[in-house]
């Protein structure tokens, strides 16, 4: 399935290997895969991230159609995880192929960019001092624009 929301983990290797078996004609497949991390310095604990479903995946496959229409790519995937996650578990993955790296390197930037900004995700960090949800940060705003004045 090229759009995946799920509360299970995954295992990074496994899903890239399946992604580029299925893959024909392509000459580069480029896959990015993103861990939970202490935004905030304050010791987390865990990660809840939430979601509606339907619309989440409606919303990915959006993104994902406009990836591969934009970049001519041969396949994208996109996998993002929901629920309370750990510190350093994945959290989500992209995987791109088309015919030439540079085109599989934008869609997945594409794509990585898209998800940070714009993705109907919400999430929480609780550390041992509370818990607050996660802002969004100028420097995603400044990647997803730069797709946007190349429209």
């Amino acid at each position: 399935m090229p759009v995946r929301v799920q509360q299970d983990a995954f295992d990074m290797g496994a899903e890239l290997n399946a992604f580029a078996s299925r893959v024909t004609g392509a000459g580069a497949v480029v896959s990015f895969s993103g861990i939970t991390r202490d935004l905030a310095g304050g010791g987390l604990q865990v990660m809840e991230i939430e979601h509606f479903p339907g619309m989440t995946e409606k919303a990915l496959a959006d993104i994902r159609d406009q990836a591969m229409a934009r970049f001519g790519l041969v396949d994208a995937m996109i996998l993002h995880r929901f629920g309370r996650l750990g510190p350093a578990d994945p959290i989500m993955m992209v995987a791109t192929a088309a015919r030439h790296r540079a085109d599989a390197f934008a869609g997945a930037e594409f794509l990585m960019d898209y998800l940070k900004s714009r993705a109907p995700f919400w999430k929480k960090e609780v550390t041992a001092g509370g818990s607050a949800w996660v802002a969004a940060r100028d420097e995603d705003e400044d990647a997803l624009a730069r797709w946007q004045s190349r429209a």
